[in-house]
């Protein structure tokens, strides 16, 4: 199954030492797991907006399950505001609309 994922929020800095602790103890460590989970195939596609503090990317996993374990896997989990949005496929949508067009045509006729 593919989800769509973003994580925003996060704390602010009260002074640039503080900025240093949280992106050296948290948010570097979190590129380094996204980039691992991007290098072994589960992060398929994704990116930050330009300008925010925030993340988006489109993850592989076999369940809602197993999904949650990575995201709980990656350092700042516990910091960020996730959502998660499970996507349907192209091909199974369509497969759907051509269902309902095949019985409301037998209606029709």
């Amino acid at each position: 199954m593919k989800y769509l994922v973003s994580a925003s929020g996060g704390p602010g800095f009260a002074s640039d030492e503080e900025a240093v602790d949280v992106l050296e103890e948290e948010i570097l460590p979190m590129f380094e797991e996204l980039l691992r989970l991007e290098k072994a195939g589960k992060i398929l596609a994704g990116g930050l907006p330009v300008g925010e503090r925030s993340t988006v990317f489109i993850v592989e996993a076999a369940s809602h399950d197993d999904l949650d374990k990575m995201l709980r896997s990656i350092p700042a989990w516990g910091t960020l505001d996730w959502q998660v949005t499970p996507l349907q496929s192209f091909s199974g949508r369509a497969a759907i609309e051509k269902a309902f067009i095949g019985g409301a045509n037998k209606t029709r006729h």
